[in-house]
């Protein structure tokens, strides 16, 4: 899958897990909505993970080297050639 497509997932499931949050505030008991909301919430993690494997970091929480502060070395998410 291309750094576009993974972005647009990302964000997709980011949208679908925003709403679901919104509904399972309202309807804490509702087991299907529930359901998938941790569907939805792994996909996105999977979906992140291997984002930030192939292109680098998203934000700059994801820096990866724990002795030096790599948020700038990539390309930033937003550049063409992030993706």
């Amino acid at each position: 899958m291309s750094g576009n497509n993974l972005m647009r997932a990302i964000q997709m499931y980011d949208f679908y897990l925003y709403e679901l949050n919104l509904y399972l505030d309202t309807h804490p008991t509702d087991t299907n909505a529930l359901a998938l909301f941790r569907k939805y919430d792994d996909a996105r993690k999977s979906a992140y993970e291997t984002y930030t494997a192939k292109y680098g970091p998203i934000t700059a929480k994801d820096f990866t080297d724990g002795n030096c502060f790599n948020w700038v070395d990539e390309p930033w998410p937003w550049e063409r050639s992030a993706n």
